[in-house]
C-alpha cells in the first residue's frame, strides 16, 4: 500500500511538472537583447535559433569586431608578436570540431597549453584574451569548443554523455601533439570551471600523457545553492529518459553568480554564441554524474597541479578544491585561494585581481616548464 501511494505521488508531481513546462514553453518569449549600433541585418543573425552550429557561425563571424574591441582587460593584450590558426576538422564521431591555436610569431614555445572552457561557452570570447595573454609570454596555447558548444556541431548545449565530450577532447588535442613541430614540449592542460572536471577526466584517463593541469575555478561538485532540491532532482531524472533534450533544469542567472564586477558583467551579453538557456536535462544530470564521480576519485589525481579558486565562488564549491589540494597523490600541488574573489577570476573579476591571477599562473608555468626543460 506504501509502494503504491509512493508511486501515485510520484506520479502526481511528474504530472504537475509537465504542466508547469508547458505553461512556460507556452508563455510569448522576452524580446532578444538588443545592442547599440548594430544594425537590423546584423539583429537579425544574432536572434537567430543557435540550436545548430551554422547559426552560430555565422553570429559569431558577423559580431566578432564588435566583441574584441570591448573594453575589458582580457581585450587589451596586444595581437603584435602572435600568429593565430582556425580551423576546423571532423573527427572520428563524424562531427565538425572548431579549434583555434595562438603561437609567439618569432620564438620557439617554452611549453604548450591546452585550454578546456567551461559550461555554455567557446574559445573565441573570453578565452581569446586569456589566448593572447599566454602566447605573448611565450606559450603555445591551444583551445577547441566541445561539440555543441560554440562554433562546432552538435546540438546547442547538449552533452549526451560526459565521457563521449573527454574523449572528443582527447581526440583534438593528441593529434596536436602528434605535431613533430611540438612532440618534445611539455603540455599542459588548462580547465576552467566544467574545464576543469574535463581536464581531471582526462587525466585520469591519460595518467601520464600531461606534463601538469592549471585549474580555475575547477568543478569537482557544483555548489549546493546551484543545484536543485531533491524531489525536484527526482522528477528531472524521471523526465530525462522521455525529453533528455529538453531545457528544464531551473538555474541561476550565470553570470550574475560568476561575476563580481558589474561592468564586466555587464559585457557577458555580447558572447553572443555562448549557450545561455536553461541546462538541457541529459546535460545537468551527466555533469552532476560526473562531479561526482571526480569527488569519488580525487586521489588518484597525480600530475601537477595548480588550483586556483575564489573564495566567495557560488557556481563551483571551493572546499572540494581544497579537498582535491588534500587528496591528490600528485607530490608537486598547489592551490591558492583568492580571498572575495568569485568564480570567473579571469573575466569577472577587478582588474588588479585578473593580473594577479595571470602572474599565479604564468609563474607557475614558467618554473615547471623550465624544470621540464632541464
Amino acid at each position: 500500500m506504501a509502494l503504491k501511494s509512493s508511486n501515485l505521488f510520484r506520479s502526481h508531481l511528474f504530472d504537475e511538472f509537465l504542466l508547469k513546462w508547458r505553461r512556460e514553453k507556452s508563455r510569448v518569449m522576452a524580446k532578444p537583447l538588443k545592442f547599440k549600433g548594430v544594425d537590423e541585418e546584423l539583429q537579425k543573425i544574432l536572434d537567430a535559433n543557435m540550436d545548430e552550429a551554422p547559426a552560430r557561425r555565422r553570429a559569431r563571424e558577423a559580431f566578432k569586431h564588435i566583441q574584441l574591441g570591448l573594453d575589458h582587460i582580457l581585450f587589451k593584450t596586444p595581437l603584435d608578436g602572435l600568429k593565430m590558426k582556425e580551423s576546423y576538422e571532423v573527427n572520428s564521431r563524424g562531427l565538425e570540431i572548431f579549434s583555434k591555436s595562438w603561437l609567439p610569431q618569432t620564438s620557439y614555445p617554452k611549453a604548450m597549453v591546452f585550454f578546456c572552457h567551461g559550461y555554455g561557452d567557446t574559445c573565441t570570447f573570453f578565452a581569446e584574451g586569456i589566448a593572447r595573454k599566454l602566447a605573448s609570454c611565450g606559450y603555445g596555447f591551444f583551445a577547441m569548443d566541445y561539440p555543441g558548444f560554440g562554433l562546432s556541431e552538435g546540438l546547442h548545449g547538449y552533452i549526451h554523455r560526459f565521457d563521449g565530450l573527454v574523449d572528443d577532447v582527447i581526440e583534438q588535442y593528441t593529434k596536436i601533439k602528434e605535431n613533430p613541430e611540438f612532440r618534445t614540449l611539455p603540455c599542459y592542460l588548462f580547465g576552467e570551471s566544467l574545464g576543469g572536471a574535463v581536464a581531471l577526466k582526462m587525466h585520469l584517463k591519460q595518467p601520464n600523457a600531461w606534463s601538469g593541469a592549471c585549474l580555475v575555478a575547477p568543478m569537482c561538485k557544483i555548489a549546493d545553492d546551484m543545484v536543485p532540491p531533491w524531489i525536484l532532482m527526482q522528477i528531472l531524472i524521471g523526465v530525462a529518459n522521455i525529453l533528455p533534450k529538453q531545457k528544464l533544469v531551473p538555474q541561476k542567472d550565470l553570470a550574475e553568480a560568476a561575476f563580481r564586477d558589474i561592468k564586466k558583467r555587464e559585457l557577458t551579453p555580447y558572447n553572443v554564441i555562448a549557450y545561455k538557456d536553461k541546462p538541457r536535462l541529459r546535460t545537468a544530470l551527466e555533469m552532476l554524474r560526473t562531479t561526482a564521480e571526480i569527488e569519488q576519485n580525487l586521489e588518484k589525481v597525480s600530475l601537477p597541479i595548480l588550483i586556483l579558486h575564489g573564495e566567495n565562488d557560488i557556481v563551483t564549491d571551493p572546499a572540494v578544491s581544497k579537498a582535491l589540494y588534500e587528496k591528490a597523490s600528485s607530490s608537486d600541488k598547489n592551490i591558492i585561494i583568492y580571498k572575495d574573489a568569485g568564480h570567473s577570476l579571469l573575466e569577472g573579476e577587478p582588474d588588479d585581481m585578473i593580473n594577479r591571477v595571470f602572474s599565479d599562473i604564468i609563474s607557475w608555468l614558467d618554473e615547471h616548464s623550465s624544470n621540464t626543460a632541464g
